[in-house]
């Protein structure tokens, strides 16, 4: 029998999470919160939308297992917040893995990540905390991606690279080898990096 999970976010992001959830089959979806007073007692493809986050203490009585599926762009705020309150509260915040993804055995991730469909996770990867590997990236062998970040979608972070906490990879960006990427920066679609850059770094256009 499926085990039951709670999804924090009823936005965009979620419905990519309610797929992946589906196709991985591991797990069943009790319903989505969501802070938007529109929302309430919405279904989301078939998902009650249950309450907002001052329902979650009650929520999380029943059930324990939480994925934050708030998108990520220009600040990791509201998901850094969600994932400090709900360590607090004792929740359990499982990895969730598209089972068209590829993870190598030998890659760490650590709570609440989540890897979309098409995406790649070589061997001695690491991936911190509450981050996202979103649909088609590539995280290649030996890199780490610190907590709280978003790889979006067909963005390459190639061997040994480190990407430091908090940080956006736009879509389509490319990282070379080796390079340290600060944390707290964002680096816009389709950029090529070469080099070193440092925390709070904004590139905010392809170059």
């Amino acid at each position: 029998m499926a085990e039951t999970i709670i999804l924090v976010g009823a936005g965009g992001h979620a419905r990519a999470c309610i797929d992946v959830i589906e196709q991985g089959g591991q797990y069943a979806i009790r319903g989505l919160v969501d802070n938007s007073p529109t929302l309430r007692g919405e279904r989301i493809f078939g998902y009650p939308v249950l309450g907002s986050d001052a329902d979650l203490p009650s929520l999380l009585a029943d059930c324990r297992r939480v994925l934050i599926c708030v998108g990520q762009i220009e600040t990791p705020t509201i998901r850094r917040r969600l994932f400090e309150y709900l360590c607090e509260q004792g929740a359990e915040l499982p990895c969730i893995v598209s089972p068209y993804a590829a993870l190598s055995p030998h890659a760490t991730l650590s709570q609440g990540v989540m890897v979309g469909h098409g995406a790649i996770v070589h061997a001695g990867a690491s991936v911190g905390g509450n981050t996202i590997i979103n649909s088609r990236a590539l995280v290649e062998h030996d890199a780490t991606i610190g907590a709280h970040c978003h790889v979006a979608t067909g963005a390459l972070i190639n061997g040994n690279v480190v990407v430091e906490d908090e940080c956006f990879i736009g879509s389509g960006a490319i990282l070379r080898e080796g390079i340290r990427i600060g944390a707290g920066s964002f680096i816009a679609a389709g950029s090529l990096v070469v080099r070193d850059c440092l925390p709070g770094t904004k590139i905010r256009r392809a170059a």
